[in-house]
């Protein structure tokens, strides 16, 4: 399968490692992987707060980028969030209806898309803390939540079951926000800072070595906060857990 993978503004520049491991993943799963040069950020910052008018220059640039293909794929679920449900910036042609409509997050895409339940060149002997970020949850539906009386598999976790010696942490709030919002963190700085040590600190009560997301941006934000706290846990995207390169 051919496809195109979009790498967020912040993982390009903060944390590339992860926009690897996703494009070696995919290559690994027998993905022929195109990385468009010219992408930049989906707009998302700009729209979320409430700056539509200054978000549509990077919508269109990024319709511009990825119209010509069938699977975009992008590790980070706020971005595909905002691409798949929130692109209003611009007009709604059939290019944008197209971006929109083929446009997946990473573990749902390797879930849903390529069926893949088994990474045999893929180890960590640890006990994990799984966050799934607000927008996994209650946008892309790839996990139950706890205000809603339904029963949803854990695609996240399905994945990272198929890594050998994975155990799981098990906190008492596992679907709780972190705090991290985008904009949020900036304008609500106290309380986000509050959300985010106590989403650490019951991974951590849990007995978590390691805490994995598909959120890059709710990883930056509880690392900073658990480095402020003092606490030795770590940090991983899940592309780099299914990439092997915590092995």
């Amino acid at each position: 399968m051919k496809v195109a993978l979009f790498v967020p503004c912040f993982i390009n520049v903060l944390y590339p490692k992860v926009g690897i491991a996703t494009l070696e993943l995919l290559e690994k799963l027998g993905c022929e992987v195109v990385v468009p040069p010219d992408q930049t950020c989906c707009g998302q910052p700009m729209a979320t707060a409430g700056c539509h008018d200054d978000a549509a220059a990077a919508e269109a640039l990024f319709v511009d980028n990825f119209a010509g293909f069938e699977a975009i794929i992008g590790p980070s679920a706020s971005c595909v969030q905002h691409i798949r449900k929130h692109l209003f910036a611009i007009a709604q042609t059939d290019a944008v209806k197209h971006v929109r409509a083929h446009t997946f997050e990473l573990v749902e895409f390797v879930h849903d898309i390529l069926a893949v339940r088994d990474f045999p060149w893929a180890r960590l002997d640890k006990l994990i803390g799984l966050h799934n970020s607000c927008s996994a949850l209650r946008s892309l539906d790839q996990a139950a939540t706890s205000e809603l009386p339904e029963q949803r598999v854990s695609k996240a976790r399905t994945l990272l079951e198929g890594v050998a010696g994975i155990r799981f942490a098990e906190p008492k709030r596992p679907d709780e926000c972190c705090g991290f919002g985008g904009v949020f963190s900036v304008f609500e700085e106290a309380v986000s800072v509050r959300m985010g040590q106590d989403k650490v600190a019951d991974h951590a009560q849990a007995g978590a070595e390691l805490i994995v997301s598909a959120d890059t941006s709710c990883l930056m934000h509880q690392q900073g906060c658990a480095q402020r706290q003092g606490r030795s846990i770590g940090f991983a995207h899940i592309a780099q857990v299914l990439n092997g390169d915590l092995s």
